[in-house]
């Protein structure tokens, strides 16, 4: 793109000229950045377009369509850059002028695009699908305030709106000419023409859905992927008559209702009106999105026949999962098709990938809401589960009753998107595993050739190459570059685990990291580091299941033991972040713990000598890349059974910490490709858990009774140890006895305490543990998710396989 910093500077300066009309020299940060921008975003426009040129024209090629509620692609100029391999180009010309790129890339906001892994996922499928020139285009939806900005106010989490669009978008293209028209509401009624039924749909509401292309560019080729996210506006904004009259709130009110759709990601469920715009969310990308695909296809082929053939559309959760019902609307009422023509594409079109277990997450719908709001659609998902229970003969009809789609007044989503796809997958073995003997097993037992496992994998170009280049330099000193573009490479660091050479360059290498890390906790909290301390870290959205709580209580363990007994331990900063759904009152209150033990921690000189306590406000992709590389120890430690396959497990693999985990979700793959002394396991397993759930022999006042440090630590929530007022962690302190402790965290707790005196003392041994870093690190080439798409690829989509034919 540019030959040399000279000819960077040359076009900087004059594409500077033409975007602001200002002197450089007189120019602010935004000003340098948006200039900047607008340069890579020039090239890679250029780029998509030839891209799009030649997928759609010259040989009209398959394409994948990724439909996410969540894209957390961080921010994108660095990493642009360095896709396009003029980082250091940039950078040397930019200090050329006086310009240090770090104060253009601080200018840029983090996308508000998602909440945690699922949308981090996505986005590193993205970037792979791009890097392997498979042609993908990413759905989602254009929030203009994402989830909410976290801030901590006296130790409570507090919402205010991610204003991550106040500089504008430079990474994104307005497509108003594909717009498209969504219906709500309204009412359905059938005539016949020319001897079949015809669908009309009267009275509805509109929506305009105007697309935003995001280009997602890649180090490997020219190809350009992108990521097209949907706004919300009104097909008629504003209503001039009314204006006139003085009623100015009624003249915008259509306007309001409509943009009110892509406001927030995941807007408050906890009443009725905050479910139906998440029902109204996921139909307006969806069906916006469909519509494009049609629309793109129509453009370039005849035959309806071929719709398979040219299309691929994933399912990221259930939160999509109304595509199948949509497709089949479009194919019937506008294509004509016949039901039976219709659901074959369909089926060959759609694959599921599931995310979790958890019962409040298996997504359902009031019946009412949906035929209220989505008619037509509501009666294709009774014609789905209609014909599903009628399918098969007598033997399996009580089975299909039990797992049919419309049941107990609701819509089974997860039921549907089953029943409706070629391929369900869950996203690591366990994980499937128990989809398939426990989650869905009856739906296995109807449907075995659709299940299989994808083990999730995370981006090491980004969360690797670009978070960590000093961990980057100290892999190329030792096993060459080929690495980045194969991560499997990186299996050769095993020949070079106990060189002392290599240690030393590691120890340097986390040691400044940690520093960094340092640096912004002392910025944004004043709360000064050791950074010769183990920096034992629990980064993930703040949940039950993920259990901070347990965490938090061997922080207390450790004060007590420290404070009566005069215990020494070896210094330990511990560091979480993430953030509580708003409604989610238990998380909220164990962020609040979390902030109380921290200030008794943090205040208490006896104490603070051997530990730190922090929580560190508004976690996202870019505090993330700050905190991955400097982290000596890796929590997780959710409940056996509850975490799908957890993708921060792998970034902190990649960056050589060491995991102290349950064998759940991916840790349990982590383990294998690592080795079984390179990580610290502790806690039931999952088959243990599932057990007590299906039994209820599960007794947590058994263990409070019978275990004095357990007694002591869980009665600390409410004995004036952490407040004078008692009854502020109450709800924490009977959720664990009261409520029988549901995530396990008391049975746990005594493992969890020995395998945190395992973790010292490997710390102190600092060639062992540079060794089982330097372990993690080679087998975390497994877990880039570029090995994850081309499994996607080779067993589902099988789009490169068509291409090269």
């Amino acid at each position: 793109m540019f030959s040399s910093k000279e000819a960077f500077k040359k076009e900087y300066l004059q594409r500077f000229k033409e975007v602001t009309g200002e002197c450089f020299e007189e120019s602010s940060f935004i000003d340098r950045y948006n200039v900047l921008a607008s340069l890579v975003m020039k090239y890679a426009s250029i780029c998509m377009a030839d891209s799009h040129s030649l997928m759609n024209r010259e040989k009209n090629q398959k394409r994948l369509y990724y439909f996410s509620m969540e894209f957390l692609v961080g921010k994108l100029l660095e990493m642009n850059l360095m896709k396009l391999g003029i980082l250091d180009v940039v950078t040397e010309g930019l200090n050329d002028l006086g310009v240090d790129i770090k104060d253009l890339a601080d200018v840029e906001m983090d996308a508000g695009l998602g909440n945690g892994g699922l949308g981090r996922l996505a986005a590193c499928f993205l970037d792979s699908l791009a890097f392997l020139n498979i042609p993908a285009m990413g759905m989602g939806i254009k929030y203009r305030y994402g989830l909410f900005e976290q801030k901590i106010h006296e130790g409570h989490q507090v919402e205010l709106p991610d204003k991550w669009l106040r500089y504008g978008n430079q990474w994104e293209i307005r497509k108003a000419s594909k717009a498209e028209v969504i219906r709500f509401y309204g009412n359905i009624r059938t005539i016949e023409k020319d001897g079949k039924i015809v669908v009309i749909h009267e009275n509805y509401e509109t929506v305009l859905a105007v697309p935003f292309d995001v280009p997602i560019v890649s180090s490997s080729s020219s190809n350009v992927n992108f990521l097209r996210l949907w706004s919300a506006g009104s097909t008629d904004a504003f209503d001039f008559n009314l204006f006139n009259k003085g009623n100015y709130m009624e003249a915008l009110r259509e306007k309001t209702t409509a943009e009110a759709i892509t406001q927030v990601l995941y807007p408050n469920d906890a009443n009725y009106e905050g479910r139906l715009l998440r029902l109204k969310q996921q139909y307006f990308f969806v069906s916006a999105g469909l519509r494009s695909i049609r629309r793109r296809y129509k453009r370039n082929n005849e035959e309806l026949q071929d719709l398979s053939k040219k299309i691929q559309i994933q399912i990221n959760d259930t939160h999509p999962s109304l595509v199948i019902p949509e497709l089949m609307r479009i194919l019937m009422d506008h294509e004509r098709l016949e039901w039976d023509e219709a659901w074959e594409q369909v089926t060959g079109i759609c694959a599921y990938t599931n995310h979790t277990i958890l019962p409040e997450a298996l997504e359902t719908w009031p019946q009412e809401m949906m035929k209220c709001l989505l008619p037509r659609v509501y009666m294709i998902i009774e014609e789905i589960d209609r014909r599903f229970k009628e399918e098969g003969d007598e033997s399996t009809r009580e089975l299909r009753a039990r797992n049919s789609i419309l049941r107990d007044g609701l819509v089974h989503m997860a039921n549907l998107a089953i029943i409706g796809s070629k391929s369900v997958n869950g996203v690591a073995k366990l994980h499937t595993d128990i989809l398939i003997n426990e989650t869905f097993s009856e739906l296995y037992e109807l449907y075995p050739d659709k299940f299989n496992s994808k083990t999730n994998g995370v981006s090491h170009r980004r969360f690797l190459m670009k978070s960590n280049p000093l961990l980057t330099k100290c892999i190329n000193k030792t096993i060459g570059e080929e690495w980045k573009d194969d991560p499997a490479r990186l299996k050769n660091l095993l020949d070079h685990c106990g060189d002392r050479n290599c240690h030393e360059m590691l120890k340097s290498m986390k040691r400044k990291n940690k520093e960094r890390l340092a640096a912004y906790v002392m910025k944004t909290m004043e709360i000064k580091l050791d950074v010769n301390s183990i920096f034992d870290v629990h980064v993930k959205r703040i949940h039950e299941y993920k259990r901070q709580l347990l965490n938090v209580l061997h922080i207390m363990y450790l004060y007590d033991r420290i404070k009566t007994q005069k215990m020494k331990i070896y210094p330990r900063t511990f560091i979480f972040a993430g953030k509580a759904a708003p409604s989610y009152h238990m998380a909220k209150e164990i962020i609040k713990l979390i902030n109380k033990v921290a200030d008794k921690v943090n205040n208490d000189p006896e104490v603070s000598s051997y530990m730190k306590v922090v929580f560190l406000e508004n976690f996202n992709v870019t505090l993330g890349e700050l905190i991955y590389p400097a982290a000596d120890v890796s929590e997780q430690i959710s409940t056996a059974s509850k975490e799908a396959s957890g993708t921060g497990n792998m970034k902190f693999m990649m960056n050589g910490a060491i995991t102290i985990g349950t064998l759940d979700g991916a840790n349990v793959e982590i383990m294998e490709k690592a080795g079984e002394d390179n990580i610290f396991i502790f806690g039931l397993r999952s088959e243990e858990v599932l057990e007590y759930y299906r039994n209820g022999s599960y007794s947590s006042r058994e263990i409070y009774a019978s275990d004095w440090d357990v007694q002591r630590t869980v009665d600390h929530l409410i004995d004036g140890f952490l407040s004078k007022d008692t009854s502020e962690f109450r709800d924490i302190y009977d959720s664990l006895i009261l409520h029988n402790d549901a995530y396990f965290v008391m049975k746990d707790f005594r493992a969890y305490v020995e395998a945190q005196k395992e973790v010292e003392k490997a710390y102190r041994d600092t060639g062992r543990w540079f060794e089982m870093s330097m372990k993690n690190i080679a087998a975390s080439g497994y877990f880039s998710s570029d090995r994850t798409i081309r499994e996607y690829d080779n067993e589902i989509w099988k789009i490169k396989e068509d291409i090269n034919n």
